[in-house]
């Protein structure tokens, strides 16, 4: 059991590093306002979607952090 959610955990925390790295930064916006008018066409949409479906996975990953950090906290407590 320990070594299972110490082998997930490790999973997700690699998981979540890659999403949040993987997400564009807040003063994109900015720099994709001012570049010009050509974004406009093609699919700022598309990107907006993009970071909001990496949005969603930062948080579900995070959560699953959260949930196995405690439990492989626990689960050495009890393994002693």
């Amino acid at each position: 059991m320990v070594t299972a959610v110490n082998v997930l955990l490790a999973i997700v925390c690699l998981g979540l590093i890659i999403v949040v790295l993987l997400q564009s930064g807040k003063s994109a916006g900015l720099s994709g306002a001012i570049g010009g008018a050509s974004e406009h066409l093609i699919g700022k949409t598309k990107a907006r979607g993009i970071d909001a479906l990496l949005g969603k996975v930062t948080v579900v990953l995070a959560i699953l952090f959260l949930i196995l950090t405690l439990l492989a906290g626990y689960s050495d407590v009890w393994a002693k």
